[in-house]
């Protein structure tokens, strides 16, 4: 009595190790396949015998499953060195402010007889901008400041605002946010705009490593642009 050509078995038992679904280990995979093969040649027709190609390819089969096996091994052990290594590298930002995504300012109060303290923020842009208008709007949604930046090159372009209307008078202390208008010979430019916030906590998840902020927003590790 012959047996079928056992290419599909190996096939599954390939798809079960990569696929990490298989309950049994590399040596249970490859003791059950040398029992198949044997009974295979001990079954088969004697009229009709299996070719060396055929059982050098089946042995071949099997070869590589374990590799494959071995290797999935030896990968799931460097992604897990790096996500620890990602998570102590960046618990070294806790404390620092990082420059990322974001729109949102915060004034204070000045002291008697100061200026008010200087917001710093950028923007970034994918290609160089001739006419940049960024305005500072207030809780309302009213502009308070516009600041005509000029031109800007590609990339992350620093800003600052000195904390004061279009009148030149210091904007009550609170919650403020920046608009940004690029354009380069009448070609709107996308900009993105960047603030500059604590890192308060760093956090390991599904979704790797990301830093909490002190204002509450969490971003990975490739939002940061910049940290001081």
């Amino acid at each position: 009595m012959a047996i079928s050509d056992t290419s599909s078995i190996t096939g599954q038992n390939a798809t079960s190790a990569v696929g990490g679904n298989s309950s049994t280990s590399n040596v249970d995979s490859e003791q059950r396949f040398l029992k198949l093969l044997v009974t295979q040649l001990n079954n088969q027709d004697p009229l009709n015998p299996m070719q060396n190609a055929e059982l050098t390819s089946q042995l071949a089969q099997m070869s590589t499953v374990s590799g494959i096996e071995k290797l999935n091994s030896t990968l799931s052990g460097l992604v897990n060195q790096t996500s620890s290594n990602q998570l102590l590298q960046a618990t070294s930002l806790i404390g620092y402010n990082v420059l990322s995504p974001g729109d949102s300012l915060t004034t204070k109060e000045p002291e008697a007889g100061k200026e008010p303290a200087s917001q710093a923020f950028a923007v970034e842009l994918p290609g160089t901008a001739s006419d940049v208008d960024i305005k500072i709007v207030d809780s309302t949604g009213k502009v308070v400041r516009t600041i005509n930046a000029g031109s800007m090159t590609e990339g992350v372009n620093a800003v600052t605002w000195d904390g004061k209307d279009d009148t030149g008078a210091v904007v009550p202390a609170g919650a403020y946010r920046f608009t940004v208008d690029a354009s380069n010979s009448g070609t709107t430019v996308k900009a993105t705009a960047l603030t500059f916030s604590q890192v308060a906590a760093v956090k390991q998840g599904a979704a790797g490593v990301t830093l909490e902020l002190m204002t509450g927003n969490n971003i990975s590790l490739s939002d940061v642009r910049l940290f001081l």
